[in-house]
């Protein structure tokens, strides 16, 4: 597995009240190491998927953790053959995930830690109500047996959610679960300051839990998406069956690619109409060129059972 990318996912929330200035040093020391992704600096944390060489990974972690507040940064592993990223971006933000609220702060108030090799006795208990934090593509893609979809497509919309169908005085319990754990330590934040008493959150995400969890004893269906050329993901983090969209990123399913308004490297029925034309002529000289410089690409279709 040496010679292997190393995928690394991670998160903090701290504060980093100099965080524009770690920007420009960011940059400059993964461009350095060979590492690409994805990193977001906010005055309340980081957050991001990068992947590089072993050696560059362990560097850029490294230089990550010699900054104030982030020596004990963790992350989350996985493989690929090759990047899955591009390019590297470090981003500006005002949140490292955007629920809208200011007076919402997990370094503050966070709800109940539970490892993944906890999970399925709690999820398993009938007076546990199991929500899936993350955006209804996602859910589409996979989710935890039982788990309530709140049909979000968006973060900022699930305070609106809570508000509407939960209520602390009939749901005891409540268990929540995102990609990496990020998404419910805001979740779990919020929903503790409306007054419910017993907030659970999955350790690590659904990541930790397919690293962990060996698949005979998984509670888990489908396929996990990740914000990166892989797509998804499924049990030990091996790379998934789906494709997505060039343009908007959703994952698609076999059927969807075979939609006539679905275009290789371009668009899919979902944001044709969204597209500007420019943007759209752009998008297809560029596959052009890609089909050109390589063999054309099998399409993926996730398999049925």
């Amino acid at each position: 597995m040496s010679d292997q990318i190393v995928i690394s996912a991670l998160y903090k929330f701290v504060g980093l009240p100099n965080y524009q200035a770690m920007r420009p040093e960011i940059m400059e020391n993964f461009e350095q190491n060979g590492v690409r992704g994805t990193l977001l600096l906010a005055a309340e944390g980081i957050n991001g998927t990068i992947a590089g060489t072993r050696v560059g990974m362990d560097r850029a972690l490294a230089f990550l953790r010699s900054y104030s507040g982030l020596e004990d940064l963790d992350h989350k592993e996985s493989y690929a053959d090759e990047i899955p990223f591009k390019r590297m971006k470090v981003r500006l933000k005002k949140e490292i995930v955007a629920i809208g609220l200011d007076d919402v702060d997990p370094t503050e108030t966070v709800g109940t830690y539970v490892l993944p090799e906890e999970w399925n006795a709690l999820i398993s208990d009938p007076d546990v109500i199991l929500i899936d934090t993350r955006n209804e593509y996602e859910y589409g893609v996979g989710t935890f047996q039982g788990a309530v979809n709140p049909h979000t497509y968006v973060f900022r919309q699930f305070p609106d959610y809570v508000k509407n169908n939960l209520d602390p005085n009939k749901h005891k319990k409540v268990a929540m679960f995102c990609t990496g754990g990020i998404r419910c330590e805001k979740a779990s934040s919020l929903m503790i300051e409306m007054g419910f008493d017993e907030v659970y959150h999955l350790k690590g995400g659904i990541l930790k839990y397919l690293e962990t969890v060996p698949q005979e004893n998984s509670m888990w269906d489908g396929e996990c998406f990740v914000f990166d050329d892989r797509v998804t993901v499924k049990h030990d983090l091996q790379p998934g069956e789906q494709d997505h969209c060039y343009a908007c990123k959703r994952p698609l399913t076999a059927e969807e690619l075979a939609h006539p308004d679905y275009h290789i490297g371009v668009s899919c029925q979902y944001c044709v109409d969204q597209i500007a034309p420019e943007t759209i002529a752009a998008y297809e000289k560029w596959q052009k060129e890609l089909t050109a410089m390589q063999p054309k690409r099998e399409k993926k279709g996730r398999k049925r059972s």
